[in-house]
């Protein structure tokens, strides 16, 4: 089985990260971000085919074409119910993950995405655009749950010396479910009158793949012990992600945790928002998912084909260059992923925020001279490849990753169904706005660049760095900014658990730990 080895594929921080956390990070990442990534691309090239099956399925039920507002209408509502669905699927997560658990919700949507892809694929067969329209809305579904449960399980089964790099595998997967949106939708693939359709059953293999290995992958160990009271689970799941006999110590952080806790039941979003402790915390999640929107990375993916237009590109090329912006995303969240433990979570931010308003900026100079200089729209192409790079250096990853760093165990399931809605309510404006921000022409994204400098201006003041450490030591670093006091005590034993020779945990302060 794939977790029964603690061989070691990548070397970090002198500790092995295992077969078995890698295949829970890759696997896990694959049938949720991927699948999240590949719908944010895979309905640019079949647009017309899709708009022309409505047009004949109009005919042959009401015997006259379609009018254009109506086919508009309905293009509009078939791409903007991904973003309904989303929001939907990320308010439903806290009550699916009481009964299913982390691993558990993971399989369950496995199941959304498998129905969504046989309706999606489907409904020209059937004759039925509405099929299409629903199947958009499950595989939003899927997509919202997906974003909150993956980061969430990631960040409780990964030591944290390489959370933040395992995390970057939600990033990573989500750009490359963008590239092979890309790739597959080429006209010599599957971007045919013939076979669009096919591009959408593609939905179920991830979905597939995922259903395969990750029943033989550990439950959450800080779930098992701290929601479901057991240890002895929790020990195997450490034992199997770690690659070692002794987890004491990692045992012992857990438990800190809980005793720290004024509940250490799971808390409902309203007891989250009034909580002083983590108002904070809370504030800069919701300012920092908003800017993962807002920031204007969405607007170049919704409307990639029409910029490039505006830029001067030839019809016939804009598929095979925006291959490339894909490529240029995967490559960026790649190179993140490497460096994030290093450079740390704050820096990679606030310099993927303040790239990208550098480079709006530029794009709209070079958009305003493209008619007067044969060359600039090489330039404003330039622009959207490294607007794209800067997104993925940060912004682009990190968000997940804090949402499930910023809060101790009772509070993140409701932290992440907050993060999830205002992701998603963001995601849905930015569709919904743009058209309108579009009159401002070249000046559109001077929008975004206002929303990208605010958003670095705010990390740099409030964020800690979170960095290699534990959840209680990010607790206690806003407790300051939150006006309270730290759980010191029970931070005290975590910080002083130190291995012994052997390898086990041991008080260095000889705290009783009982206290």
């Amino acid at each position: 089985m794939l977790c029964n080895s603690s061989y070691s594929f990548l070397m970090i921080s002198h500790e092995p990260i295992t077969a078995c956390l890698l295949s829970a990070a890759f696997f896990g990442a694959l049938g949720s971000s991927f699948i999240y990534g590949y719908n944010l691309s895979v309905v640019n090239a079949p647009a017309s085919f899709i708009k022309a099956f409505y047009n004949k399925t109009w005919i042959e039920r009401y015997g006259e074409p379609i009018a254009a507002e109506t086919v508009t209408l309905l293009w509009s509502i078939t791409v903007s119910i991904f973003a309904i669905g989303g929001l939907l699927g990320a308010l439903s997560v806290s009550s699916i993950i009481r009964v299913l658990g982390r691993k558990g919700t993971l399989l369950l949507n496995n199941g959304f995405a498998v129905i969504a892809a046989l309706l999606l694929a489907l409904g020209e067969t059937a004759k039925s655009f509405e099929m299409l329209i629903v199947g958009r809305f499950i595989i939003g579904v899927d997509s919202g749950i997906a974003l909150s449960v993956l980061p969430m399980y990631l960040g409780e089964i990964t030591p944290k010396h390489i959370r933040g790099s395992i995390g970057q595998f939600n990033s990573i997967l989500i750009c490359l479910g963008v590239f092979t949106g890309q790739v597959l939708g080429l006209p010599e693939l599957l971007g045919q009158v013939s076979r669009w359709n096919h591009l959408f059953s593609f939905l179920a293999v991830p979905a597939v793949l995922q259903l395969c290995v990750l029943p033989f992958l550990p439950e959450s160990p800080r779930y098992l012990l701290m929601e479901r009271r057991d240890e002895a689970g929790a020990e195997r799941a450490f034992q199997r992600f770690l690659g070692k006999k002794d987890v004491s110590q990692e045992l012992e952080e857990v438990h800190a945790e809980a005793r720290a806790q004024d509940n250490v039941q799971r808390a409902s979003v309203l007891q989250l928002l009034k909580n002083p402790a983590v108002h904070w915390q809370l504030i800069t999640i919701m300012i920092t998912m908003a800017c993962y929107q807002l920031c204007g990375l969405n607007a170049i993916w919704y409307y990639t084909n029409g910029i490039l237009l505006e830029a001067g590109f030839a019809k016939n090329i804009i598929p095979y260059i925006t291959l490339s912006t894909g490529a240029i995303e995967t490559l960026a969240a790649i190179a993140s992923g490497l460096v994030i433990e290093r450079i740390g979570r704050k820096p990679l931010l606030i310099f993927g925020f303040s790239a990208m308003a550098v480079f709006f900026s530029l794009l709209t100079v070079f958009l305003n001279f493209q008619d007067s200089v044969s060359w600039m729209p090489y330039l404003s192409y330039i622009c959207i490849l490294a607007v794209i790079a800067s997104f993925c250096s940060g912004p682009g990853g990190i968000p997940f990753i804090l949402t499930g760093e910023l809060f101790e165990q009772s509070y993140r399931p409701a932290a992440f169904m907050i993060a999830g809605t205002v992701n998603w309510l963001s995601n849905f404006a930015v569709g919904l706005l743009f058209p309108f921000i579009q009159k401002l022409q070249s000046f559109a994204f001077l929008v975004f660049v206002v929303v990208c400098i605010l958003g670095s201006i705010y990390l740099y003041f409030v964020l800690p760095e979170t960095k290699n450490q534990t959840f209680m030591d990010i607790s206690q670093s806003f407790a300051k900014i939150n006006k309270i006091s730290a759980p010191a005590q029970e931070m005290e034993l975590v910080l002083s658990m130190k291995p012994d020779v052997n390898g086990k945990a041991q008080d260095v302060t000889n705290m009783d730990s009982s206290s």
